[in-house]
């Protein structure tokens, strides 16, 4: 790639601390209710999935949307414990597939099981360099973390806009991002202190529009798609799993940590009910190469 210089954008989002602070919790106890594969975002249902197969749906879905099978490079921002990045290089026949998260955790997680072609660092999207460009880059579940509460409508399109600039600069021409994110409904949305101050901190969620208004010029939006309901239905059985396990999940991380994440999934479900939060799934195409 061209040597042109980098500047980094401020920070803003949750810090690596912050994303640690729920991601390294323990990573047994995730395992618990969200299932083998370690996949923590939305599913993708169709009659008759379950759980396990809705996921993984949802990831050949983010495959599909980037154009990324048979291609060189994938790039996944905010790659979890690894799910996507294996089933790149393992079903999608990449040849390589690098992940970047701030979770030591997850990175350990995936180094120690890691097939051939996965890459992981620990890494921001900021300050990330790629050596060549990216075929398709994958994002899910990340982008909420990207700006925190309290900037304004311009501060937060200006940290978005720095992400879809990143994109953009590392992406092959005529490359593909596919983008999975929640965002409000409306500006106006109240959030419990228990998600904004215990389980996100650091974090807030977009407006529909924000992702949108801030690829302009740099992406050409393809496809876009609310799947709220698919949503509020992992995250019921996600609960209904932590409760099956509930005293295992007490032997890991305590009473107070389980209450607490089964309110946040019980909240999270109610809001998607609600129409006050969607889940949106979004693929761009690169422009102005």
């Amino acid at each position: 790639m061209s040597e042109t210089p980098i500047t980094t954008p401020p920070r803003a989002g949750a810090s690596p601390d912050a994303i640690m602070a729920h991601y390294d919790i323990s990573d047994a106890f995730f395992g618990l209710w969200i299932g083998p594969e370690m996949i923590y975002s939305s599913a993708l249902f169709e009659h008759g999935d379950d759980l396990h197969g809705a996921q993984l749906r949802k990831l050949d879905y983010h495959i599909a949307a980037a154009g990324a099978a048979a291609t060189a490079r994938v790039l996944d921002i905010g790659c979890g414990w690894g799910a996507l990045l294996r089933r790149l290089v393992q079903h999608a026949d990449v040849k390589t597939a690098c992940g970047l998260t701030l979770s030591r955790s997850q990175a350990a997680w995936i180094r120690r099981s890691a097939p051939p072609g996965v890459e992981v660092r620990e890494e921001d999207w900021r300050v990330h360099q790629a050596d060549m460009p990216y075929d398709a880059i994958i994002s899910i579940g990340a982008f909420e973390h990207f700006a925190h509460r309290g900037l304004d409508r311009q501060a937060k399109l200006d940290v978005y806009r720095s992400f879809f600039d990143f994109c953009h600069r590392v992406l092959a021409d005529d490359g593909r991002l596919s983008l999975q994110t929640i965002a409000y409904v409306k500006s106006s949305t109240d959030v419990p202190s228990l998600i904004t101050d215990k389980i996100f901190p650091d974090s807030e969620l977009p407006l529909i529009s924000e992702p949108i208004v801030a690829a302009e010029e740099k992406f050409e939006l393809l496809t876009l798609r609310n799947d709220a309901d698919h949503y509020y239905r992992t995250l019921r059985m996600w609960d209904a799993n932590l409760a099956g396990r509930h005293d295992e999940a007490v032997a890991l991380v305590g009473e107070q940590t389980v209450s607490d994440f089964r309110q946040y999934l019980r909240t999270s479900a109610f809001g998607f009910r609600r129409g006050h939060i969607c889940l949106l799934r979004m693929s761009f195409r690169k422009c102005g190469a």
